[in-house]
């Protein structure tokens, strides 16, 4: 019986002297954390404080580049791109910066960072297409911030920025569009801005029974009164095709692009008010039949 004592004694002697030396140990552990986290609060706020001035800095260094720009008179869309890629750069070095002052070894995280850079490359081939078609945009100008453009899938709109992957535009409904860069750099470009003057062009039918000579002399007539119509290039009056029940003709004027939208609205209201309202027949409206009641059953 003493011998189980002295053995139980023992035990519950050996287990506390482990538990001690346990507590001793993770009191070790929690004064060398704290006393490495002092250590390095003035790390952590000289990091915090590279930071913040960093930003402010770049900031800086962003007004100025704008400034220059302006100063220098470079379009919109190459100040955009490059103030986009400049912007990238500088947060990238700020990273970097703060990060070395903690103690994060960079040159680990610039071969991390070329690794990534070639998996992510393989894997959006497609932005790095519309990186590569925003360059092209910016060094053969096909358009620029503010021209109204139409590329052939038939997007349209105003050029509000050109950025590293997209074109944003804005269309006549007040719809912003995102267009990508290397969509718009491989297609056809429509560019309504770069032109000074614009073809109006519309097509009236008229009754085989009219003079097509007479018809002509009056649309050409409305066409001289019409200041907003350029003589050169000279309007121009044809017939276009024979139709089945009526003699198309084709009506050709130029007008300036400030002019072209309303004039093109007008012009083919104001040339069928003159054809159809002066005597000459609209071979769309059918003639009344008139049906005399007291000869209809004889």
């Amino acid at each position: 019986m003493s011998t189980l004592f002295l053995f139980l004694y023992k035990k519950v002697n050996m287990d506390s002297q482990k538990i001690q030396e346990d507590f001793g140990r993770l009191e070790q552990s929690i004064e060398l954390i704290i006393s490495r986290f002092i250590e390095f609060i003035p790390t952590l706020l000289l990091s915090i404080l590279l930071f913040f001035i960093g930003l402010f800095l770049i900031r800086v260094a962003l007004k100025i580049i704008k400034r220059r720009f302006e100063a220098r008179n470079i379009s919109l869309s190459v100040r955009s791109f490059v103030i986009s890629v400049i912007r990238f750069i500088l947060y990238a070095l700020l990273v970097l910066v703060v990060a070395s002052n903690l103690g994060v070894q960079t040159t680990a995280i610039l071969g991390a960072l070329s690794g990534l850079v070639l998996a992510i490359g393989l894997a959006l081939q497609g932005s790095l297409s519309n990186f590569a078609g925003g360059i092209l945009i910016l060094l053969f100008k096909p358009f620029e911030v503010g021209d109204y453009i139409e590329n052939n899938s038939g997007t349209e709109g105003t050029v509000e920025k050109i950025d590293l992957l997209y074109t944003t535009l804005t269309k006549s409904d007040g719809i912003t569009v995102f267009s990508p860069n290397g969509t718009l750099a491989n297609s056809v470009i429509q560019n309504f801005t770069k032109i000074t003057q614009r073809r109006v062009e519309f097509q009236i039918g008229v009754s085989y029974e009219d003079n097509i000579k007479e018809v002509k002399e009056v649309i050409e007539k409305q066409l001289l009164q019409d200041s907003r119509v350029l003589q050169q290039p000279e309007p121009s009056v044809f017939v276009k095709e024979l139709a089945s029940n009526s003699v198309i003709l084709t009506v050709r004027a130029w007008a300036s692009k400030a002019d072209y939208a309303t004039l093109n609205i007008e012009l083919q209201d104001v040339i069928k008010s003159a054809v159809y309202d002066n005597g000459y027949n609209n071979p769309f409206l059918a003639p009344i039949k008139i049906i005399d009641e007291t000869t209809k059953d004889k």
